[in-house]
């Protein structure tokens, strides 16, 4: 039987953990309203009803609510990314390319606020910490799966991309951390190409967020639009099913 401490500190994590909550989710709404820059601990304590020296027994101050923001931010997505790909069979190569690519902007354009927080323009006078990193990578390591599952024989020959003898010097050192995070096998060709086709996910999904798209591609097919890239992409990859 647990003890009436016990009990009470059981009662006193739960009433914490709901008035972090409650302390986020004011906080996104002044994302969503104010901007990232204009993030104010005062205001987001007069929001809940909070003096605003209460909230430093939260966070100790604008940086690390930025920072749970952030990390809350990247884990949803990962989240939404990891289980729209993982509706598909595993051979399905394309299938869970495309998958994560229509996840990523389902979840954009649902967050808006919270897209620009992470993707957006740096909040002037924050860094983010290591804290950050795990999250940040979720979506990344999950496209860096689908590629270790593709055929290596069929990458560099089917994208339309230097093979990696073609490539300068230069280059190739530059890609070096993206190889060694593709794992054994990629080759400096494959970085390349994977390199743009992970950022063609966000900068498409960036350009459509941000107003870049506006007489270019019609707003009602948009998300038509949005898949044919993604597919082409996969086939820059050279995926197949």
């Amino acid at each position: 039987m647990p003890t009436t401490n016990g009990r009470a500190q059981g009662v006193r994590a739960r009433a914490r953990a709901e008035m972090r909550t409650e302390i986020l989710d004011a906080a996104r709404r002044q994302l969503a309203q104010e901007g990232a820059a204009a993030l104010s601990l005062r205001a987001v304590a007069r929001e809940v009803g909070m003096v605003s020296s209460a909230v430093y027994r939260y966070f100790d101050n604008r940086d690390a609510l930025l920072t749970a923001l952030i990390i809350d931010a990247y884990d949803s997505l990962g989240a939404a990314a990891e289980d729209a790909e993982g509706r598909l069979p595993r051979e399905d190569l394309p299938g869970r390319w495309v998958a994560i690519a229509v996840a990523v902007r389902a979840w954009a354009l649902d967050n808006p606020s919270l897209y620009a927080l992470v993707y957006g323009s740096p909040v002037p006078g924050y860094a983010a910490p290591e804290d950050t990193i795990a999250p940040a990578t979720r979506v990344t390591r999950l496209l860096a799966a689908v590629l270790q599952d593709a055929p290596r024989t069929e990458v560099d020959s089917a994208a339309a991309m230097p093979s990696g003898p073609d490539l300068s010097p230069e280059a190739v050192e530059g890609l070096a951390p993206l190889v060694e995070f593709l794992g054994p096998g990629t080759t400096d060709g494959r970085a390349v190409v994977a390199l743009m086709a992970w950022t063609w996910i966000f900068g498409s999904v960036s350009f459509e967020l941000f107003g870049h798209l506006s007489g270019a591609v019609a707003p009602e097919r948009r998300t038509a639009v949005f898949a044919a890239e993604a597919q082409q992409a996969a086939g820059w990859l050279g995926l197949t099913p």
